[in-house]
């Protein structure tokens, strides 16, 4: 019984602690090297902008293949 291959389904309220840990992180990374990230900012925001698009596109296209 491999822990990798194991499949679980998650509500909203699950994932809640789980995005509070991710999003303390980022704010201390944040904290921690604001001048680099104050550098690099534009990379940032299109790296935000492209991983944006492309999970929407993923939740859109997962979205009609179930309703088909």
């Amino acid at each position: 019984m491999n822990f990798f291959n194991r499949k679980t389904t998650w509500t909203n309220g699950e994932f809640i602690p789980l995005k509070l840990c991710i999003a303390s992180a980022y704010i201390l990374v944040g904290a921690c090297f604001h001048d680099f990230v104050y550098r690099n900012r534009v990379i940032f925001i299109l790296l935000f902008i492209v991983t944006v698009i492309f999970s929407v596109y993923s939740w859109i296209k997962k979205m009609s293949k179930e309703n088909k």
